[in-house]
């Protein structure tokens, strides 16, 4: 009998953290989305706080995928180092953050210093990712 508790308790170790994050991470990508390409829905929907402010539902909606990218990255890709999954995580996050100010640039702060510097970091943080999976050691 014991033994087939060991047996059950480790076969629970090994996918309840993968379930978990993996359930999580498709929630977080599709809220973000919703609050990236309605905000207005979102707001009225699930997010009702005054004042409306789509710029920063949308900013919320880009950090919110970002998240889930990292804990769907870390679910799927199990031979992949934390590094790896951090910075493509990161990465999508500001690369849709960059587009949040692309689509809000009329809604304020200084679009011509944003976009470039978002963008940027985007393109660092991928960069990186893309490299740092190629040549990490698969665990």
């Amino acid at each position: 009998m014991t033994h087939e508790i060991r047996a059950w308790s480790s076969g629970l170790h090994e996918w309840l953290p993968r379930g978990v994050a993996l359930v999580v991470g498709v929630g977080f990508v599709a809220l973000g989305l919703w609050a990236m390409v309605g905000p207005r829905s979102f707001f009225d929907s699930v997010a009702h706080f005054e004042p409306y402010n789509q710029h920063l539902l949308q900013d919320v909606g880009a950090f919110q995928v970002g998240l889930g990218v990292v804990l769907l990255l870390g679910s799927l890709a199990a031979r992949t180092d934390g590094l790896t999954v951090a910075l493509v995580g990161v990465g999508a996050g500001a690369a849709l953050h960059a587009v949040s100010h692309v689509v809000g640039r009329d809604l304020g702060g200084t679009p011509a210093v944003d976009i470039p510097v978002f963008a940027g970091m985007a393109v660092l943080l991928l960069a990186a990712g893309l490299l740092s999976w190629r040549r990490a050691p698969r665990l």
